[in-house]
């Protein structure tokens, strides 16, 4: 779990610094997590999808916590991670691997 902490340390240190920006991508972010059709464990597990299609380790690590504490099921993660490695290709299937990986591990 220290690499969750680290990811945020790091946002929080770029919070600091760009108060505004922060703030404003809060507010973005509060607004797509108000109530909708998906659950908040479907919202996360996409936005892991998103960060394995895009690369970003730190996204993947970052969602797959969070939908994990919203009660997230490996097996919906590992059909949003079909659909991102189809849109992805190789890369996104190394990526998909890793988010498997930090699912099973906890982190």
């Amino acid at each position: 779990m220290s690499e969750i902490r680290d990811i945020n340390a790091r946002l929080g240190a770029l919070a600091k610094a760009l108060p505004e920006v922060a703030g404003g991508f809060r507010q973005l972010a509060k607004g797509v997590h108000a109530g909708s059709r998906f659950t908040g464990a479907q919202k996360e597990l996409l936005a892991a999808a998103f960060g394995v299609v895009r690369g970003c380790e730190d996204c993947i690590v970052y969602h797959l916590d969070a939908a994990k504490k919203q009660g997230a099921e490996r097996e919906d993660l590992l059909e949003l991670l079909g659909i991102a490695v189809e849109m992805g290709g190789g890369p996104a299937m190394v990526y998909a691997a890793k988010a498997l990986s930090a699912f099973d591990a906890g982190n």
